[in-house]
């Protein structure tokens, strides 16, 4: 059976999750990519087809010319809809093209939700700076970006001006989308469903960096949410058509409401899948694939859900090269399992970019409780050096 790989750059997902789970599963796999020399590079043995991915006319062309397909698949937030578009062409599961461009578009999310009466968020669109009467403070973002990617706190229509035009010089011909700042602690809901059935695989509580920026510094493992707002969420989930597949969902939670931030319709990023994956014991990278093969999920995953878990992103605070990082690591302390892996490499010069990528690494610690997990890593974070000279 053969498997089409979309995807832009490289990540932890792919090559560490879902090509070893499409290995184990026997499958024939073809990656799709606008950069094969850096996925060449990261996985010699894999077949590599450069194509324009965000054409979803130049994927069906590439997959018709090749190998027949049983399944297209993405963990990219921004090719899901050329995915889903392929594999309804080419008659294979997949996810509604309509859902995708639903979640992805994060103006027209707000409108569909609005429209189905669960939550009315005031937001506009610019495709140009200029000053708006909107109820400040308000949140700044590209209408299809992800990753906190140039998302910022504005105060005032000053701000709003000024941040827009920084961003449209970044990304000339985008769209940005001004909405209302939704107060409350933020979280994640990571779903996983065939179409017929979802499970619910738990969720994170994050914590961000101080505004005017959202860069997510700590998440720790949430094992279920409370049960009305994870009925809340699901309900939003429901209307935008977001069942199939892995799901993971940002909210916030404020005096027992919960409101989407945004929905990123495949599994979780910044290695949190695979925290996900050893923490539950469950194939996880085998089931999302097997969805998109048109198999359906067990009625029972067999999860264990008896565990903690917290990740740490040591961040960049300033532009600079790094000078001296921590090696990758992976140890076991008082039952708590630690895996540590640099994102940057020693030399490398960055500039400060206020998202994820100001990342220097990536701590994840899984144990069986949750105070054990917070000071095993808190002393492990403490011992680390992180230098960076200008």
């Amino acid at each position: 059976m053969r498997l089409y790989l979309l995807a832009l750059n490289p990540t932890d997902s792919v090559t560490e999750g879902f090509l070893p789970a499409a290995a184990r599963l026997g499958l024939d796999v073809t990656v799709l990519t606008d950069q094969p020399d850096a996925h060449r590079t990261r996985y010699p043995d894999v077949e590599i087809l450069e194509c324009d991915v965000r054409d979803f006319r130049a994927v069906i062309t590439r997959v018709s010319g090749h190998h027949r397909p049983d399944a297209v698949f993405t963990n990219s937030d921004h090719l899901q809809t050329q995915a889903a578009l392929a594999a309804a062409y080419f008659g294979l599961p997949g996810k509604d093209w309509r859902a995708t461009f639903r979640c992805k578009d994060k103006a027209e999310m707000r409108r569909h939700l609005a429209a189905a009466g669960l939550d009315t968020v005031w937001s506009a669109e610019l495709a140009e700076p200029v000053a708006l009467d909107a109820p400040y403070p308000c949140v700044l973002k590209p209408r299809e970006g992800v990753a906190g990617e140039d998302v910022v706190l504005v105060r005032n229509a000053e701000e709003l001006m000024t941040q827009a035009k920084g961003i449209l010089v970044r990304r000339p011909g985008s769209v940005l989308v001004v909405e209302e700042y939704l107060p409350g602690e933020l979280y994640t809901l990571e779903t996983l469903g065939d179409g017929r059935l979802r499970h619910l695989l738990g969720g994170f509580h994050t914590e961000l960096s101080p505004p005017p920026y959202f860069i997510e510094e700590r998440l720790t493992f949430v094992p279920a949410h409370p049960e009305p707002i994870t009925a809340q969420v699901l309900g939003q989930l429901d209307a935008l058509g977001a069942g199939f597949g892995a799901c993971h969902t940002e909210f916030v939670v404020r005096d027992g409401r919960a409101r989407i931030i945004e929905v990123n319709y495949r599994a979780i990023g910044d290695q949190c899948d695979l925290l996900l994956a050893r923490l539950l014991d469950i194939p996880l990278f085998e089931h999302i694939l097997r969805t998109h093969l048109g198999e359906p999920l067990p009625a029972d995953l067999g999860a264990r859900r008896a565990g903690a878990a917290r990740l740490e992103y040591p961040c960049a605070d300033r532009a600079g090269t790094l000078a001296d990082s921590p090696d990758a690591t992976e140890l076991t302390v008082a039952d708590v399992h630690l895996t540590y892996r640099p994102l940057r490499q020693v030399g490398e010069w960055h500039e400060q970019y206020h998202t994820n990528r100001d990342y220097l690494g990536v701590l994840r610690a899984t144990g069986t409780e949750q105070a054990t997990v917070d000071r095993v890593t808190a002393e492990f974070m403490a011992a680390q050096r992180w230098e960076i000279q200008p």
